[in-house]
């Protein structure tokens, strides 16, 4: 009976080891969609009230864990059911990521004037009292779930493809893992990025002069550092998506090799960085010029239709 139950446990620690590492390998993958994730939700609290910026991160987070509970069972249906469908949802989902980061440096260059107006129209808002706050409160977070659904969609999505070929109880623990610590880390840190300028401010006001240095830097580097991770999740975007993309095109999988073994080491792990990011901001482009003609091709048949 003891032998059993101590060999029973030896199997679970087992499975629980590989499930970390392999959670590990999952984590590294996803990685590229973390810096926009971050960027993208710490930009969701602008307009709101201070001092409900943190209900309102924590009513995001939870909405990301319901989208994860909805997502996870998808994806092990589609693994059981259709496991050749798995590669198919990598591949669309790295080429959503290059369209993502090619539409976004896209509207960062031709609409810039927009994007500030939007903002400070979010902040007149906020300090508007006709405005009602709760009604933007609730349509912000709304809004912000479905970014992070398309978000998580992703996450899940890569992470199947590095599991898809592991036993169901390993894939199960892993998308699971990956699920609560893309969650927690993610809104984690975007609480306390959006409560940085909180602190710099206290901290302005301490007595102590070290202090009150401090506090004047992190209330200078709060804005840079939204830019900063903004220009680290657009990169991301492309070196991940085009990197999925890469791994499933054997041809181009075969040039990205030849191209690394023309230098040693660390300069050719750079060049095919270089060669992921390049693909994917072709992809990019090939797929917002696809969307564009399918819109313009819309817009054209819509007042003949109607």
């Amino acid at each position: 009976m003891a032998s059993s139950l101590f060999a029973l446990l030896d199997d679970i620690a087992a499975l629980l080891d590989d499930i970390a590492v392999l959670t590990k390998v999952a984590a590294k993958k996803t990685a590229g969609v973390l810096g926009d994730d971050l960027a993208l939700n710490a930009k969701q609290v602008t307009g709101v009230d201070s001092n409900r910026e943190l209900p309102v991160v924590w009513a995001v987070a939870k909405g990301s864990l319901v989208n994860k509970a909805i997502l996870v069972p998808a994806a092990l249906a589609i693994s059981a059911v259709a496991p050749w469908a798995v590669t198919a949802l990598l591949v669309l989902g790295g080429a959503f990521l290059c369209f993502e980061g090619v539409e976004k440096l896209a509207h960062a260059l031709l609409h810039w004037k927009t994007a500030t107006d939007e903002t400070e129209r979010l902040r007149a808002a906020a300090a508007d009292p006709t405005v009602d706050l709760v009604a933007l409160e609730r349509d912000k977070i709304r809004g912000a779930i479905r970014t992070d659904f398309v978000l998580s969609a992703e996450i899940i999505v890569i992470t199947l493809g590095s599991v898809a070929t592991q036993p169901f109880g390993k894939q199960v623990g892993v998308l699971v893992a990956i699920s609560l610590l893309m969650t927690v880390g993610v809104y984690g840190l975007v609480a306390g990025i959006v409560k940085i300028d909180d602190a710099g401010l206290a901290l302005t006001r301490r007595p102590g002069a070290a202090a009150r240095r401090f506090g004047r830097l992190l209330l200078a580097t709060a804005p840079w550092l939204m830019r900063a991770l903004s220009v680290a999740g657009t990169a991301a975007m492309f070196l991940v998506g085009g990197g999925i993309v890469t791994h499933a095109a054997p041809w181009l999988h075969h040039g990205k090799e030849a191209i690394e073994a023309q230098a040693p080491g660390f300069f050719g792990a750079v060049l095919g960085m270089l060669f992921d990011a390049a693909i994917g901001v072709a992809i990019g482009l090939l797929a917002l010029l696809l969307v564009q003609a399918v819109r313009r091709l819309g817009a054209r048949r819509s007042p003949a239709g109607s």
